[in-house]
């Protein structure tokens, strides 16, 4: 199966398996779609992941990922994950433009020329980017 947008599928399967209650979830992986696990583990959005380089179906593996819930009401710690960039229509921003997620309680992810980063990050090394989603 080819997807068009590697990204948005990510991000679709990462809320498919909150609102199905799962705990884990697959997703092929990418330099990419790792770095948003990497950044998704580190703002305490996921409760761990692991890269399985070997995967019958996928030349470049898969990504599990062990999705966080709330202990008491029992619902999913990601709240809203939406896409931003798409391949049909790219947003950009400069350092300046980069918005501010909910006052900063959400996290912008973006693909800078220093790799892909948090929106704090990318104002830490002054770059902008294609703002790839938005976490809160």
């Amino acid at each position: 199966m080819h997807v068009t947008d590697p990204i948005a599928d990510y991000l679709t399967r990462i809320r498919n398996a909150q609102m199905a209650g799962h705990r884990i979830v697959e997703i092929p992986a990418s330099r990419v779609k790792k770095r948003i696990t990497e950044i998704l583990y580190d703002q305490g959005y996921i409760l761990k992941y692991a890269f399985e380089d070997t995967h019958p179906e996928y030349k470049q593996g898969v990504i599990k990922i062990a999705l966080k819930y709330d202990p008491v009401t029992k619902k999913p710690v990601i709240r809203e994950l939406v896409r931003v960039s798409r391949p049909g229509l790219r947003k950009f921003a400069g350092v300046s433009e980069i918005p501010r997620i909910i006052n900063g309680l959400g996290i912008m992810i973006l693909s800078t020329s220093k790799g892909v980063m948090t929106d704090k990050q990318a104002r830490e090394h002054n770059v902008g980017g294609e703002m790839l989603c938005y976490v809160c």
